[in-house]
């Protein structure tokens, strides 16, 4: 007998959720506010209110209503921000430094794509659609991300090309990246590298197992789509085009195309 390659597919959409993951999937709210609404009776799933946020429902196919008002999927949104140096990316932070949500609207409910430590800055995607965000950040996506990065000591031709070529991380290799040189300034120096993946600040601790110091580092392109002219702390939201060119990115990067020693392609921190 035949495997029926569908079969896993059709367990999935049959697969049960709580129902204050299903307000967040649906973009609608976060967990935790979701679980606040659906305490307070102002959910209904196919006409019965629901008080119990952890109620397992399947994700498509009920009648979602809440205070009154049938609330579908919500139509995707999805925001481009240039982070600032110093905000942290999450909602709440307990030790009360600024973060990613000072910075953006509160309407729609968005989640970030990714992350960006608190010393770092540039392009930090938001959407409501968390199979959208979560198709960019699948490994097997491998979709590029482009940094500039101010480094000291200043590191010679020879460094770059070993850095390139996918130094050990961990134990093990890193895809090969794009790394070159922008601009020297003596006892600084700017790089513009190019990733495939996302390790856990991985261009930071690449660089300091070689004894240099990032000053700064800014990440400037996601795929196709550039930080551009938008200042520190300004968001934009992205139009449809913006939003297929990342999609597609993710859904068609080749993994095998391993860019040359010097120059682009790559993808993470």
């Amino acid at each position: 007998m035949k495997n029926n390659p569908k079969a896993p597919r059709r367990k999935e959409t049959t697969r049960l959720h709580a129902l204050e993951r299903i307000l967040s999937k649906r973009g609608l709210a976060s967990r935790s506010e979701a679980a606040e609404w659906i305490a307070a009776g102002r959910v209904r799933v196919d006409g019965d209110v629901i008080r119990d946020p952890e109620r397992r429902f399947p994700l498509t196919g009920i009648s979602l209503h809440i205070d009154d008002q049938d609330r579908g999927s919500a139509p995707r949104c999805c925001l481009m921000l240039h982070k600032a140096r110093g905000y942290v990316t999450t909602h709440r932070d307990e030790r009360g430094r600024p973060t990613v949500y000072d910075l953006i609207p509160g309407e729609p409910w968005l989640i970030p794509v990714g992350r960006l430590d608190q010393a770092s800055e540039g392009l930090l995607l938001f959407s409501n659609d968390t199979l959208w965000a979560q198709r960019l950040l699948d490994p097997a996506s491998h979709v590029t991300k482009t940094y500039h990065v101010q480094i000291r000591p200043p590191l010679d031709a020879a460094s770059l090309e070993v850095l390139a070529a996918g130094p050990l991380l961990d134990g093990r290799p890193c895809l090969p990246m794009g790394v070159r040189e922008l601009r020297c300034g003596g006892k600084t120096q700017w790089l513009e590298m190019v990733l495939r993946e996302g390790r856990n600040r991985q261009i930071r601790r690449l660089l300091a197992a070689r004894g240099v110091t990032v000053l700064r580092l800014l990440r400037v392109a996601i795929g196709g789509l550039a930080l551009g002219d938008l200042r520190a702390g300004q968001w934009r939201w992205l139009d449809a085009g913006e939003q297929a060119l990342v999609k597609d990115q993710a859904a068609f990067a080749d993994p095998a195309a391993a860019p040359p020693s010097g120059m682009s392609p790559g993808g993470g921190l």
